[in-house]
């Protein structure tokens, strides 16, 4: 199904999105026709303003958004579930960039699910000949020609995405999200401060097995090497949704585990 796409104003080419990236993206969660986590992901949109220094127009209350979506989303166009990747970027009108005013552009994708782990796992590599800063900026969704790049590599390599290290050689990211990694019952998450993404979906996820014991949630440093000596990895993406990860180089991974634990975090949503 084709995305569907919303915006505050008419959108003109002359944008400080399209010409320099100016924005911010963020996602909301939409599952059996209302929003999950979305005190989470309307936070961290502040959060990733005030750090882009954008002006947080007052109408952006929590509300706002949640009334938009119903009204837009759920009840105009029938979805119920899905992920909201909303856009926020800063216009050319104010005597100084800290002052200009503000506008959004969102896109919908439908899915069954977005608890829901992707049935066909990725095959993922490392590459290294570009990296990712772990800068303030580093952890929320900004533009980011690595990513281009990162796809584009993938894509002529036949790859899923890419793992993507620090200027220090350690795990960061992929191109999409977060990658966690399981051996025994620990599960090993990059810091933010290597240059992972601040993630709600992620967050709410760990919080949970970590409340229930489920797992030995331990956030690392780790070095390249230790993607091979995880039994399994999850990749979580806000964007995209949560998927398996099956295949590095030459290792493979199991993924059931993985899968038990996101269906019990599932089932504390229907309680």
């Amino acid at each position: 199904m084709e995305n569907q796409y919303f915006t505050s104003d008419e959108l003109h080419v002359k944008n400080r999105a399209f010409l320099w990236g100016d924005s911010v993206k963020v996602s909301f969660f939409l599952r059996n026709g209302g929003l999950i986590m979305d005190e989470e992901c309307y936070f961290f949109l502040m959060a990733s303003m005030r750090k882009m220094r954008l002006n947080i127009p007052l109408t952006y209350t929590l509300e706002f958004f949640q009334t938009l979506f119903q009204k837009e989303i759920i009840e105009g166009k029938g979805i119920s579930n899905g992920i909201i990747n909303f856009q926020v970027f800063r216009n050319n009108d104010g005597m100084t960039l800290a002052k200009s005013s503000v506008s959004y552009f969102y896109e919908v994708t439908e899915m069954a699910d977005v608890l829901a782990v992707h049935q066909r796992p990725l095959e993922l590599d490392l590459i290294k000949e570009i990296n990712v800063n772990n800068n303030l900026l580093s952890n929320i969704r900004v533009h980011c020609p690595e990513n281009i790049y990162g796809v584009i590599y993938a894509q002529e390599n036949d790859l899923d995405d890419v793992i993507l290290l620090n200027p220090n050689k350690r795990i960061a990211r992929t191109t999409a999200g977060n990658l966690l990694f399981l051996e025994g019952d620990v599960i090993k998450v990059p810091k933010q401060t290597e240059g992972a993404y601040i993630s709600p979906l992620m967050e709410n996820f760990v919080t949970f097995l970590h409340k229930n014991n489920l797992a030995d949630i331990q956030e690392h440093e780790i070095i390249a090497f230790e993607s091979q000596k995880a039994e399994e990895i999850l990749m979580i993406s806000d964007e995209k949704g949560m998927f398996s990860v099956g295949k590095i180089r030459n290792k493979t991974f199991e993924t059931s585990r993985f899968s038990g634990l996101v269906e019990s975090w599932k089932k504390s949503f229907n309680s």
